[in-house]
């Protein structure tokens, strides 16, 4: 039975039990249950946010025992977590059990690739499966929601929460939203023991914050909120996920946790979304702030109101809700509905039932940081490493060269798991050192030096550096940012690699040796100089616990590369925002010509990325025949079958992800150059051949008209079959028109 059918059916178990208890609740107990704070009992995430002033145990047990606490976050622990639900079910006087948070984004204890690196691999089976294995781990450590996914699609990589998505494309987006969804909630019904509530945040438009500025404002046209940030939430709800968080910033001017119309009109009016709105951290209160509510009153009215049913950390709710009721500003119907929300998906998580569940300490035992799990963590993360550049065959590197890997990742374990890690095992951190010696012939091959801090020089670094390589056959340069650069509150003014680590890459090259970069980076990075000019240049994100393992398993050859870029890395950081999807405009410029006056470009550079969207090579030689296409109309109630035949013309495997791009070249609203469509991964042998086929609908063409509705209209379309969004073979069809 899908795990809609399931949730439904364990609402309804509950509903009249759920009404008897609304009824017989205090004003003042509704509130509560809408109180949402940190768990004192539990908490460990300092470094993500602090634990807030009702941090104090005593008071929070006291709270819990009155009925002023629906539901705490932050904190994991099997034994733990039975002792406080005991106070609720034991203590309380209408014995509701607590709902537990946590914000588990890419594992609790075994860390998985962060989730922009994870997009990488265009995999949503991927997806899915990391997702199943943390909320499995969540799950036994008595937590019964997680605050992921994020589905905040990437524009400007100068925003630092990027790396907690899925990038700039709105269907990979969608899918992964999707995948993700399910993964955490499972398929067997929320009360599954291994099943967590899935959230998707921020709603919305939280990415689009003006010059990449965390919290920063948002303003946009209907069509841009509807057609690009809007479907990935659409997608997570149509996936079953029953909680939705609130964003921070304000959306042409409203707060979007004091917006009506995001938060009822369309979430509930147009999706039909059945579970509760969160805040994020404070955002409520933040109303004061933004100039749209005058005091903590206020805004605990503007929210409420606006449809975020649950407060997170400020108190404004259980402070204010009872007055606001009192004096008819916030009416009872409107409460008891809000209660009501995260009753039922209480009940939908089986806690009527099982109060305790994820209590069990041999279980949680049994799989935190299992062999399975680890052994999945290698492998999504050497799904997600993207060549972006191999000049002469250099890579993959063999097992028997001198080898010397320098910079400031070389060693370090500190920069492994990514941001938003706050539960990982340090003991299982591989660096890249470890990974490499553990895949070489001879590990005393391997010489090491850092070079370069992060952000500032070591003294006599380069030096260092440069006797390290200097019987080296081959310099691998681990270089870029470190996770603390990327994440909340970590906007850049500009994307490139620090200047220190640059002055050891211009050492390093100096020495005219064969060079390797691998890029550590939570976003697009502009690279520069002798990082661009390198033989060699590897993305490998932030890939988990097992990063070491991950990447030498591609760069010595054990997997070949398969991932691509789901953002697309410009020539210059001032290239922002970007996405391979913008329109041509009226004056396109020409990518192949350096100079070129009045034309859509920086004086600097074209209007083209460096490596674009769906960019990444493989170790063999992939060629694109030409577009086969059944005919070149698609009738208005029909499909149409395109296709291209490509060839592994090198000398190792390869996986391809063959890309499926579509322009509609004349419409009533002017359209992207290029839209992603469909894709498909096929792994060729050395001189093998396959036809890859795609099936295209009407529905597939369409776009958000000016009325807010999606619309398709007849006409000319360009159609591409890529490997990536700048390439690729073209053809041309007709959508013909109703009769």
């Amino acid at each position: 039975m899908p795990a809609s059918a399931e949730t439904a059916r364990a609402v309804q178990r509950h509903r009249q039990r759920i009404e008897d208890l609304i009824s017989a609740m205090t004003v003042e107990e509704k509130a509560g249950q809408l109180n949402l704070l940190a768990d004192p009992f539990r908490w460990m995430p300092t470094a993500v946010n602090p634990l807030d002033g009702t941090g104090d145990p005593a008071r929070v047990t006291a709270m819990i025992r009155e009925g002023k606490v629906g539901s705490l976050f932050n904190g994991i622990g099997a034994e733990a977590g039975r002792r406080i639900q005991q106070v609720a079910m034991e203590e309380s006087r209408l014995k509701i059990p607590l709902l537990f948070a946590a914000d588990v984004i890419h594992g609790l204890s075994t860390i998985f690739p962060v989730p922009l690196a994870e997009a990488a691999a265009f995999d949503t089976q991927l997806a899915y499966r990391t997702a199943r294995a943390a909320a499995v781990e969540t799950a036994a450590s008595a937590v019964h929601q997680t605050y992921a996914p994020m589905v905040d699609v990437a524009r400007d990589q100068r925003w630092g929460r990027n790396v907690e998505g899925a990038g700039e494309d709105v269907l990979l987006n969608n899918l992964l939203a999707a995948a993700r969804v399910r993964g955490f909630q499972g398929e067997k019904g929320l009360d599954d023991r291994d099943a967590v509530l899935a959230t998707a945040k921020h709603m919305a438009a939280y990415s689009a914050a003006v010059g990449g500025v965390e919290y920063n404002t948002t303003d946009m046209s209907e069509q841009t909120l509807r057609g690009v940030f809007l479907p990935p939430f659409k997608a997570a709800v149509d996936a079953g996920c029953l909680s939705i968080m609130s964003a921070f910033n304000d959306l042409n001017g409203v707060p979007a946790s004091g917006s009506r119309k995001l938060l009822t009109d369309i979430l509930r009016g147009e999706w039909g979304f059945e579970g509760f709105v969160v805040s994020d951290y404070t955002s409520e209160q933040e109303l004061i702030a933004h100039g749209f509510a005058e005091d903590g009153r206020d805004a605990a009215r503007l929210a409420f109101n606006a449809g975020v049913d649950v407060s997170m950390v400020s108190g404004l709710y259980l402070e204010h809700l009872p007055s606001l009721v009192a004096s008819g500003e916030v009416s009872m119907a409107r409460l008891d509905e809000a209660v009501r929300r995260l009753l039922h998906t209480k009940a939908a998580l089986g806690l009527f039932d099982d109060p305790y569940r994820g209590t069990d300490v041999a279980r949680e035992k049994a799989v935190v940081g299992s062999r399975d799990h680890i052994a999945l963590s290698r492998e999504a993360g050497r799904k997600s490493v993207v060549l972006l550049k191999n000049d002469n065959g250099l890579l993959p590197l063999n097992k028997s060269q001198k080898i010397a890997l320098i910079g400031p990742f070389a060693d370090d374990v500190d920069n492994v798991w990514g941001p938003w890690t706050i539960w990982g095992a340090p003991e299982r951190r591989v660096s890249l050192e470890a990974g490499f010696r553990a895949a070489m012939s001879d590990p005393q091959a391997l010489t090491v030096a850092r070079g370069s801090g992060v952000e500032s020089a070591l003294d006599g670094g380069i030096d260092e550096a440069v006797r390290a390589a200097a019987n080296a056959d081959v310099i691998v340069l681990a270089i870029g940012e470190s996770q603390k650069m990327s994440g909340e509150a970590q906007s850049r003014t500009e994307i490139v690699v620090p200047a220190p680590q640059m002055a050891l890459v211009d050492a390093m090259a100096a020495l005219n040796k064969p060079m390797v970069i691998l890029l550590r980076n939570g976003r697009a990075l502009a690279l520069e100089r002798n990082v661009k000019n390198a033989q060699a240049v590897v993305v490998t994100w932030f890939l988990g616990e097992q990063m070491g393992h991950a990447v030498a398993d591609v760069i010595f050859g054990e997997h070949g590369p398969s991932a691509r870029l789901p953002i697309s890395f410009p020539h210059k950081s001032g290239q922002q925002p970007y996405s391979y999807d913008h329109k041509n405009t009226g004056r396109p410029a020409n990518p192949d010509l350096p100079v070129e006056e009045y034309k859509a470009r920086y004086r600097e550079t074209t209007n083209t990325a460096l490596y674009p969207f769906g960019f990444g090579l493989t170790y063999g030689e992939v060629v694109y025949g030409p577009v086969e296409m059944a005919s070149d109309q698609l009738p208005w109630n029909g499909t149409l079958d395109v296709a291209v035949t490509v060839t592994n013309r090198g000398a190792h495997p390869a996986e391809e992800l063959v890309q499926l791009y579509i322009h509609d070249r004349v419409a009533s609203l002017t359209q992207p150059g290029r839209l992603l469509k469909d894709f498909k991964r096929v792994s060729l042998r050395p001189g093998q051949s396959q036809t890859v086929r795609f099936t295209l609908n009407p529905r597939q063409l369409g776009f958000i008209g000016e009325d807010g509705a999606y619309r398709i209209e007849p006409g000319l379309f360009d159609l591409w079959l890529a490997p990536h969004a700048q390439g690729g073979s073209a053809a041309q069809f007709r959508l013909i028109g109703p009769a």
